[in-house]
């Protein structure tokens, strides 16, 4: 007989969701349906408090530029600048303004006190700087890239000057004009100069690579990491702005493949380091491939998650949100006959349950997915639950 859903449903906590593994994953991912709700933010800060102290986690990795999220790692890890500064200089998306967010990096910093270096705790923002309207220039990675290894490496190895680069960016407004978005001759991507770029940029990239033995026993790893990190936002970048100027039916493919592979680079590159909790929407995080309708017809391309989860293996393990309403706006109580209808009738919130588990409590066939009124907000997909290990469920919203 399958299980009820309602005997397999426990109350969320970090011990509660590592138990859905043999051994704890480098990379826990928690998705979230939606953006911009704070309970959302403060179920993952309960979590990531408790994988902290008690189970050995160290960074906390959210879907926010990786560069400006350099600037929050800073403030956590040395105290430098102030909280309001690391809030409105740290976080892309307008994620800054959230209080919950807010609190996650004043308890990061506090955590620090009085403990060894070791158990420092870190902050990582893994998307690019890409925004729904445009692209940043690659000018501040190319040039923090160019200007660590010129510290370090004999200047006859290096392929440029920083003339050189500053010549061939030009104005930053050519790489971040809004119109280039939806029209590609408006895109300075597939211009002469950014054709040189790529070029430069996948050679400092090469010396890097080449010097690393070197670069690192002479120079902190944290510097060499950023180094890395700024290497791969340049490449990115500049492989993103190529494609905003292509013109056939593959451009917003490409577009959207790109930025979730600067996002698995990037993760990718957390996992070296240690155990992170990672957060993110669930589209970001699913292993399934990711879809969406534009106004150019359907697109399909592999998420962030798929790509770590196809290079890690069980080392990447996903827990998906669904939730049950968002009244303001207009995701009203879901019907008994989603999933979501049947996790909102439980007792526990927020829950946790185990996906193989909820597969076979759910039978077969399994409920046809929500129908969300609103955009913003994405139903888990019951046809999923097979690449998924495990469901939080949150019940309500509470109004803004």
């Amino acid at each position: 007989m399958a299980e009820r859903i309602q005997d397999i449903a426990v109350p969320l906590d970090a011990a509660a969701v590592l138990r859905l593994f043999p051994a704890p994953p480098r990379l826990l991912a928690l998705g979230e349906p939606t953006h911009g709700e704070d309970l959302l933010l403060d179920v993952r800060n309960d979590v990531f408090r408790q994988l902290v102290e008690r189970h050995g986690y160290r960074t906390v990795a959210v879907e926010s530029d990786c560069l400006r999220g350099l600037v929050v790692d800073d403030y956590v890890t040395s105290g430098s600048g102030t909280l309001d500064e690391a809030m409105a200089r740290g976080f892309s998306h307008g994620f800054g303004a959230s209080a919950a967010n807010r609190e996650l990096v004043r308890w990061m910093r506090a955590y620090k006190e009085d403990r060894p270096a070791g158990e420092r705790l870190r902050f990582a923002g893994f998307d690019g700087p890409l925004e729904i309207t445009g692209a940043a220039s690659p000018r501040q990675a190319l040039t923090a890239l160019h200007g660590y290894l010129a510290t370090w490496v004999d200047p006859a190895l290096l392929p440029c000057t920083t003339g050189t680069l500053d010549r061939l960016l030009g104005a930053d407004e050519r790489w971040t004009e809004p119109e280039a978005m939806t029209d590609p001759a408006r895109s300075a991507g597939r211009s002469a100069e950014a054709g040189e770029l790529r070029t430069l940029a996948a050679d400092l990239v090469s010396l890097l690579d080449e010097q690393a033995p070197y670069l690192l026993a002479c120079a902190a790893r944290d510097d060499w990491e950023r180094a890395r990190l700024h290497g791969r936002t340049a490449t990115g970048l500049l492989t993103y702005h190529y494609w905003m100027a292509e013109t056939s039916p593959a451009r917003m493919t490409r577009m959207l493949g790109v930025r979730d592979r600067m996002m698995a680079d990037n993760l990718l590159a957390l996992a070296d380091r240690g155990p992170t909790l990672v957060h993110a929407h669930n589209a970001h995080l699913q292993r399934e491939k990711s879809s969406m309708r534009m106004w150019q017809g359907p697109m399909e391309w592999w998420s962030a998650g798929a790509l770590v989860g196809a290079r890690l293996g069980d080392q990447y393990a996903f827990v998906a949100t669904a939730l049950g309403t968002i009244r303001h706006q207009g995701v009203d109580t879901p019907s008994p006959d989603t999933l979501e209808g049947l996790l909102y009738a439980l007792e526990q919130d927020p829950c946790l349950v185990g996906a193989g588990r909820l597969a076979d409590a759910l039978g077969d066939p399994r409920p046809e997915p929500r129908v969300s009124p609103w955009f913003g907000y994405a139903p888990l997909d019951p046809g999923h639950l097979d690449a998924v290990d495990g469901v939080v469920f949150v019940k309500d919203m509470p109004q803004p």
